[in-house]
């Protein structure tokens, strides 16, 4: 990555962001921008400052490392977290965090992160180019080494893999790129396309019934999160309006 990766650590234990200091200070490629022992002192920073990579501990007092992460999910930054507790494993990953580092950390571990971001902020710059020289109705995707074109008429469906995201199109052929689901759907139209469940984004005009337990888009059953059911239900009235 030609541009440094600029971080804040975030953790209550004093101990515990010195070692972060000492284990990043071994990446030439990251820069701490500042340290805090709170999430509200990181919030207000976030919100005048922007930063690449937010290293945050989540078992802390007042303001969690969770809701401190859901604070800042339009600030533009990703967030690693950094605990002794596994248990949180499950939730990080709901709210995207690119990455989770069980203390104690080994460098080891770290400069797997470091790839990882080095290599998410790659593919976010190149695909960000790319599509700031299309027309409004295609996208450029990264995949096996190369970008490849997608129109948005062919896009039927996206879906969380892992730590990639899954593009169906039309022609029955799936896309597998690295890149995050909240990254994908901030590069996609919102008059097209509706988030419906954590793993799934789907093109509005695709979607053939909706149901108590989901949606059907081509044939495919897709689960509607609960979080996610209003917005779906406001684009059906809305269409059934237009439609009228």
């Amino acid at each position: 990555m030609s541009e440094i990766l600029r971080c804040v650590c975030v953790d209550d234990e004093p101990l515990a962001l010195e070692v972060m200091q000492t284990l990043l200070a071994i990446h030439p490629e990251v820069k701490i921008e500042k340290t805090f022992g709170h999430g509200l002192e990181a919030m207000d920073y976030l919100k005048n400052n922007k930063v690449h990579v937010v290293f945050s501990d989540i078992n802390m007092p007042g303001v969690s490392g969770i809701e401190f992460a859901r604070s800042i999910t339009d600030n533009g930054c990703v967030v690693v977290f950094t605990t002794a507790h596994q248990e949180y494993a499950a939730e990080a990953f709901e709210i995207e965090a690119l990455d989770f580092l069980l203390k104690p950390i080994s460098p080891g571990r770290l400069a797997k992160t470091i790839k990882r971001l080095s290599e998410y902020f790659d593919l976010r710059a190149s695909v960000q180019k790319n599509n700031s020289e299309l027309s409004e109705g295609s996208v450029f995707i990264k995949s096996d080494g190369k970008l490849l074109k997608v129109s948005f008429t062919d896009i039927w469906l996206v879906e969380a893999f892992a730590d990639y995201v899954k593009i169906w199109t039309s022609d029955d052929k799936r896309i597998v790129t690295l890149q995050t689901m909240k990254n994908m759907e901030q590069g996609l139209p919102s008059d097209r396309f509706i988030r419906v469940h954590r793993s799934y984004i789907v093109a509005i005009d695709k979607i053939a019934s909706v149901h108590s337990s989901g949606i059907k888009v081509g044939n495919k059953e897709i689960p509607v999160g609960k979080n996610y059911r209003d917005g779906l239900m406001e684009i059906v009235q809305r269409l059934n309006t237009i439609r009228r």
